[in-house]
């Protein structure tokens, strides 16, 4: 999982979206403005809070600062100071970096050092990518929109699930149409105007994507139908309209 790769605010709504699915509450995103930068963070990317219970059943809030690092090489001490700082003086319960990367080995040991010779009320925690990659991994809604971009977002494919079968159902409706006049069958009254009605409402709307087809055509139709509603959680060759 590229982390690196998303802009540096981009990485920030990542960390927020998967703060979220992983059961934090009051999530605060600092950001500042819409751009992701403009005003001070005081330290801290983000702020929430996350429910602990104790052994008596009692249920209290933690508060967590969290500062996210989006950093092509390795993370160095100086980019960690000012979140400590301010958490010393704020005291939080945790202090959590997210990193995009990895930390070097000269940050890992400024913690080390911190933490031995502060005694900080708070606790360090750091999250580096295998800890992200293990964290979000489950996560499909998630990789797909922020990390794989091949992948078409869910209102794409329901958009296109709803094309197809305004396609399938206009062709089935021609084809009934035509046995029934050919068999001299009578309509409901009513209904034939309304099916009609609707008929020239999808050829407004797909023009030259609609029917007639051939046999090849009508199976490529039919298939996609099927193929996006299989993507969507029904049975494969489930073609009702």
């Amino acid at each position: 999982m590229d982390f690196v790769a998303l802009e540096p605010a981009d990485f920030e709504e990542f960390c927020v979206s998967l703060l979220w699915e992983l059961g934090f509450v009051n999530v605060d995103w600092r950001r500042g403005s819409p751009k992701g930068s403009g005003a001070s963070d005081s330290g801290r990317d983000i702020e929430a809070d996350l429910e602990r219970e104790d052994i008596d059943g009692d249920k209290h809030l933690e508060r967590w600062f969290i500062d996210a690092k989006h950093y092509a090489k390795a993370v160095p001490p100086t980019a960690l100071e000012a979140t400590l700082a301010w958490a010393t003086a704020e005291r939080p319960h945790a202090v959590l970096f997210v990193i995009s990367g990895f930390l070097s080995n000269p940050a890992k040991e400024f913690l080390r050092d911190y933490e031995s010779n502060n005694r900080p009320p708070f606790r360090i925690k750091t999250w580096e990518q295998p800890q992200l990659e293990r964290l979000a991994g489950s996560n499909a809604d998630l990789l797909a929109r922020f990390l794989l971009t091949d992948m078409r977002p869910e209102s794409e494919v329901l958009e296109a699930e709803s094309k197809f079968f305004d396609l399938v159902w206009h062709e089935r409706h021609q084809m009934i149409r035509t046995r029934d006049i050919e068999a001299e069958k009578e309509w409901e009254p009513g209904l034939l105007e309304t099916a009609e009605k609707a008929a020239a409402e999808v050829r407004e709307r797909y023009g030259g994507e609609v029917g007639p087809y051939d046999d090849f055509e009508w199976g490529m139709v039919s298939g996609k139908l099927s193929a996006l509603r299989w993507v969507l959680g029904e049975e494969w060759d489930f073609l009702d309209t």
